[in-house]
């Protein structure tokens, strides 16, 4: 699929996630430290990743409070060997792609 444009620039707030539908991929940025994309959906209950609470590069998932390495994608805790995917994510002058 390549590079998508899934928003403007500045439309991920600082310490924060959001999810974009990238032709029928679901894909959580975080702005923190950088942007980071991933798999928005937790391997747990299919719930979205992306409202959930940033801290020191961790993203909890909101629903049953599961840990991911925003940059790798690994789950911290529960489940070894558990990971989602990750994607390259950069902000350019007119908005934030990702490629897929």
């Amino acid at each position: 699929m390549g590079w998508v444009k899934v928003a403007e620039r500045g439309a991920v707030a600082r310490d924060a996630g959001a999810e974009f539908d990238v032709g029928g991929t679901k894909v959580a940025v975080f702005n923190h430290g950088g942007l980071h994309a991933l798999e928005a959906t937790c391997a747990h209950q299919d719930g979205s990743i992306a409202p959930g609470e940033v801290k020191d590069g961790v993203v909890e998932c909101p629903l049953h409070f599961w840990h991911y390495d925003i940059r790798t994608g690994r789950l911290l805790d529960y489940l070894k060997g558990v990971s989602l995917k990750t994607y390259r994510v950069e902000e350019r002058e007119d908005g934030i792609y990702v490629e897929l």
